[in-house]
């Protein structure tokens, strides 16, 4: 398994090329259509990869169990599919139609500063310190996935294909059917095929990674890691239309790289009690999981069933993961 660092830097890539791809793809439809396909992409993506898998495994306990969520999770998860799934892409579209496609602890606070530093320059018209009109619909999205990003920590404990699925097909089918309604004409069947491929792999796998990464880091840190995702989008760009990038990129590029360093340098540690906690997730016996099972267990790690946290106090290097959400 990757760390959750990297899943958070895997998913800003893959989101991030999925911004020049959409304008090479040239497929011209209304921003809500373009938005429904690409999620509806990765939503049916994931559910075809959700099958084989459960078709794979046979349909075990462990898998059945990872695809129940509470209901108490239900409202975390509608909200996160509303934020982060409706609203957040419709924006980014509307603004990519008018912009180019280049366009706690104190390490962390100076990484979030470098990396978000990062992104202004990257968002700026040249020659001018105002942002564009598609500038501004581009961060008003930014907003909404950062809410869509607190949502989603209250769920990342279950299975990540399964929320990123159920994600796609939701919010898809809700931008789909509305842009349908406002006369939106569909694209050709090459083309559309094409959008439906860039949603599984931009926005599909892009979240399920995000979500890997909101388990292991916590809300702050993964949106920190994920925003340099704008920078991947530059790169890509430059490596499709070269041309060479002008000084408010590499500035950029700069501060967004010490961002990440001053992120990846990060050591926290102190004596901290974790209360009794209640829940399901893929996870090893490490010094977290000392719990027995009541069914037969097969020895085989990871793996995922119900299990209970019980009071524990002690003192290693952690991130303020789904075990650690304790006050300082």
């Amino acid at each position: 398994m990757i760390g959750p660092a990297a899943s958070a830097l895997g998913a800003a890539l893959l989101f991030g090329a999925s911004t020049p791809l959409a304008k090479l793809l040239g497929v011209a439809v209304a921003p809500q259509l373009l938005a429904g396909l690409l999620y509806l992409g990765s939503g049916a993506g994931l559910a075809l990869v959700l099958l084989a898998r459960f078709l794979w495994g046979r349909g075990s306990d462990a898998q059945r169990a990872a695809l129940r969520i509470p209901g108490r999770d239900l409202p975390w998860l509608a909200g996160a599919i509303f934020a982060g799934g409706i609203l957040g892409p419709v924006l980014l579209m509307s603004g990519l139609g008018t912009t180019d496609a280049a366009a706690a602890d104190l390490r962390i606070v100076l990484g979030m500063v470098a990396i978000v530093a990062g992104g202004v320059l990257l968002s700026l018209q040249p020659g001018t310190v105002t942002l564009s009109t598609g500038s501004r619909f581009i961060v008003t999205a930014c907003l909404c996935w950062a809410i869509d990003n607190n949502l989603t920590r209250k769920v990342s404990t279950h299975d990540a294909l399964l929320l990123a699925c159920l994600k796609g097909l939701f919010a898809g089918a809700t931008n789909t059917g509305l842009a349908w309604t406002l006369g939106a004409t569909w694209p050709d069947p090459g083309p559309l095929l094409a959008v439906l491929a860039l949603g599984f792999a931009g926005y599909g796998l892009s979240l399920a990674l995000f979500v890997l990464a909101l388990r292991g880091l916590g809300a702050a840190r993964t949106g920190a890691y994920f925003s340099v995702a704008p920078l991947f989008g530059v790169l890509v760009s430059l490596l499709m239309w070269p041309a060479w990038p002008g000084g408010m990129f590499w500035a950029a590029a700069g501060l967004m790289g010490i961002g990440v360093w001053l992120h990846l340098r990060e050591r926290h540690e102190h004596d901290h009690t974790h209360h009794p906690l209640d829940h399901a997730h893929a996870h090893v016996h490490d010094a977290h999981h000392r719990h027995d099972h009541d069914f037969a267990w097969d020895g085989v790690e990871p793996h995922v069933h119900p299990h209970r946290h019980t009071v524990l106090t002690h003192r290693h290097v952690h991130v303020p993961d789904v075990h650690h959400q304790h006050p300082h």
